[in-house]
């Protein structure tokens, strides 16, 4: 494997631990937080950082099947961020998630980790 996929596979699986801090005490506790912020925007740091070093390194064209549900999944947690941060400013950093912010707060990450699954998969794999 070369060194930037292997880079690139320890930053997505730290993008992994991150986001899942976030999400899951967001799940359970249905409120925005300091911690849910900073461990869903750090996780959003490393999955951009990984996703560009994966293109990188890839022998494969940039548009494939799992590139494309990286990239959806990845402009998911995006706006998922860009979502809990709005939400932070207007109602403060303890507020209540309302229930659509909630659900999307699940699918995207669902999603997400369909894509980190799949990947992990085609590694496996080869």
């Amino acid at each position: 494997m070369k060194t930037v996929l292997f880079i690139g596979t320890l930053i997505v699986n730290l993008a992994l631990i991150f986001y899942s801090i976030g999400i899951i005490t967001e799940q359970v506790k249905h409120t925005l937080s300091r911690r849910v912020l900073g461990f869903v925007s750090v996780g959003l740091i490393f999955d951009i950082t990984a996703t560009v070093l994966m293109i990188i390194g890839s022998e494969n064209p940039a548009f494939t099947a799992h590139g494309l549900l990286g990239y959806s999944s990845l402009t998911g947690m995006l706006v998922d961020a860009i979502l809990l941060w709005r939400l932070a400013k207007k109602n403060g950093v303890n507020a209540a998630v309302p229930k659509g912010l909630h659900w999307y707060t699940r699918i995207a990450y669902a999603w997400w980790l369909a894509a980190y699954i799949t990947g992990a998969l085609i590694v496996f794999l080869k």
